[in-house]
């Protein structure tokens, strides 16, 4: 397998989606717990992004494998297995080598922190699998939206805020045959506030994703959200989606839980509203589901950028 079939087969311009996450998360720790390990980031960045890569050849090895519609744009010109003429061998060998790397980093992330980290990365390496493997993946159901934002969105924000915060955040300790977990909740609710813009952002790239694809989903039988709800509700959902971003902001301003600096990320609303204007217009994978990355990558680097300003302004 040569590097550019690898990069197509772990669809490596994707990377943005889960980087964007950890960067955000890195900056509010920075920002709110004046706390930051080298060791840590560097641990978890690896982790991640191996893991990531994963999971994607996962899904492309999956929808290779149970593609009904072998002909159309997006069976011919996106998956690199078809595309590239890659042996199942090969990709299956990729797959192991990148989980395991991922698993070998996430412990020793674990080592280095707490019991917390280790059944958060459990779970999100369970979900992250049966996400596109198994009898009944969840891209193939309407959940797929919400677990894709969810756990890319907030846990991954979470996490990256933990592994420098955790005392701040999340206990868990044992004595005398007592669990006890504290939790401080305001920060818990702040945090994923926080996060909310990329849930939403990382969530609508799923569903822009399934409402172009809705007619060959049919005949491959994923029945996604989409399906379920209709393709004009589906648009209203991803409109409205975008709006409650906004809401959030103002929101997450008058708390004073991110710096004033933030306040310029108000002003991508108009690029983001003539984004979501032309993919009502349009829905193709080829010409308008484009619109909703660069929506991630509008809202998510101005409001890094912000972040960033605020740490230097106001610290």
């Amino acid at each position: 397998m040569t590097l550019s079939s690898f990069f197509k087969l772990v669809e490596i311009q994707t990377k943005l989606a889960s980087l964007i996450p950890f960067i955000l998360g890195n900056i509010y720790a920075l920002y709110h717990y004046n706390q930051f390990s080298s060791k840590n980031f560097i641990l978890m960045f690896i982790s991640l992004i191996t893991f990531d890569m994963a999971t994607t050849a996962i899904n492309n090895y999956c929808d290779f494998k149970r593609a009904k519609k072998t002909h159309g744009y997006n069976y011919e010109t996106h998956n690199a297995i078809v595309k590239d003429n890659l042996k199942e061998g090969t990709v299956i060998g990729v797959i192991v080598t990148l989980l395991i790397v991922a698993s070998v980093f996430g412990f020793i992330l674990f080592i280095n922190t707490n019991i917390v980290v280790l059944l958060l990365g459990m779970v999100s390496f369970l979900v992250g699998i049966l996400y596109s493997f198994g009898p009944i993946p969840i891209s193939r159901t309407p959940l797929g939206e919400i677990i894709s934002g969810l756990f890319m969105g907030f846990v991954i924000v979470f996490l990256s805020i933990y592994v420098h915060a955790e005392n701040s955040l999340v206990l868990l300790s044992y004595d005398n045959s007592m669990l006890i977990i504290n939790i401080n909740l305001l920060e818990l609710i702040y945090i994923f506030m926080f996060s909310l813009p990329t849930v939403i952002c990382i969530s609508n790239i799923m569903l822009a994703n399934n409402i172009c694809d809705i007619e060959d989903d049919r005949e491959n039988e994923r029945y996604t959200l989409p399906i379920y709800i209709g393709k004009e509700r589906a648009l209203k959902l991803y409109k409205v989606l975008y709006y409650m971003i906004y809401i959030d902001i103002i929101l997450l301003l008058m708390l004073k839980v991110i710096p004033l600096t933030c306040v310029i990320t108000l002003l991508t609303f108009i690029l983001v509203n003539k984004n979501i204007k032309m993919f009502y217009n349009k829905q193709t994978k080829k010409d308008t589901f484009v619109l909703a990355v660069k929506n991630l990558m509008i809202i998510n680097v101005v409001q890094i950028v912000s972040m960033l300003a605020g740490n230097l302004i106001f610290k």
